[in-house]
């Protein structure tokens, strides 16, 4: 494989790679307004690189070879690749909303436990609402924004009932509900776990996480979720972690690279162009 086509595979591939952290940075854009959202960050690693040496021992300065730092020759590289988006816990800021429904979370290792279809999934955004439940006219279900149900400490999708007055929602998450007739009565506990390894957490939509196969790594469940007394704030949601400032700065860069790799291409096709029209 000749130089100028090592070169036009190697900015082929991280233009690829480019696109995927440009992805990522118009995710972590598009969510800025999104409740509890969490940014993530690409990072690129370096693919394999080939060490060629074209000098012969006996032309090589021996006072130079004696005092290198790195091998004689040249190093072609064939690009780089993204190799990991890790996820942002930092805290966003709190922002006061008055619905009693609505619950952050101050501590950023904690998350609530939702159904994520049939599985336990995790979530920030604690913009809550309620709905009739179908098999009791008596109670209201306790939903997330896209309707999954929110789970209390037991991993029980969470009820409250219906003709209520005044709902109270403590730091631990006990729900208690004060009705009509002024009983004041337990509705339960919301289901608010710390998760250990946070990057061990993949977005499945929804503004929610959910887990990989842990046996598969060899990680029992306990030692990635523990049970939290919690850290909710009634009445209040967080808002996203996105620096948009930082995203932007970041999208600036990524455009450049993008196109120093596509120009790079561009010469290298060039120059295979006048080698051709050598040879004819």
């Amino acid at each position: 494989m000749s130089r100028v086509q090592q070169q036009m595979m190697a900015s082929g591939v991280s233009l690829g790679q480019i696109q995927q952290q440009l992805d990522t940075v118009a995710n972590n854009m598009a969510n800025v307004g999104t409740n509890g959202y969490k940014s993530r960050d690409a990072k690129f690693v370096d693919l394999l690189f080939q060490q060629i040496d074209n000098l012969n021992p006996a032309d090589q300065d021996q006072t130079d070879t004696a005092n290198r730092l790195t091998p004689n020759g040249i190093r072609s590289g064939s690009g780089v690749k993204v190799g990991d988006t890790s996820l942002d816990l930092s805290a966003g800021a709190i922002k006061e909303t008055g619905n009693p429904l609505d619950l952050a979370l101050t501590d950023a290792h904690q998350f609530f436990t939702v159904d994520g279809g049939g599985a336990t999934a995790y979530t920030r955004d604690g913009a809550f609402n309620t709905q009739p439940d179908p098999g009791n006219a008596n109670q209201l279900r306790l939903l997330t924004k896209s309707g999954a149900a929110v789970l209390d400490a037991g991993g029980r999708p969470m009820t409250i009932p219906a003709h209520y007055r005044d709902i109270r929602i403590n730091q631990a998450g006990q729900i208690n509900v004060t009705l009509n007739n002024g009983t004041t009565v337990n509705a339960g506990q919301l289901g608010i776990v710390t998760i250990n390894r946070p990057q061990l957490l993949e977005s499945s939509g929804n503004n929610q996480y959910a887990l990989p196969n842990l046996a598969t790594l060899g990680i029992g469940l306990n030692q990635v979720v523990q049970p939290a007394a919690g850290s909710v704030t009634q009445g209040s949601l967080e808002n996203s972690n996105v620096d948009l400032t930082k995203e932007m700065a970041d999208l600036i860069n990524l455009q450049h690279n993008y196109q120093l790799n596509a120009r790079s291409v561009t010469i290298g096709d060039q120059m295979a162009g006048l080698v051709n029209g050598l040879l004819r």
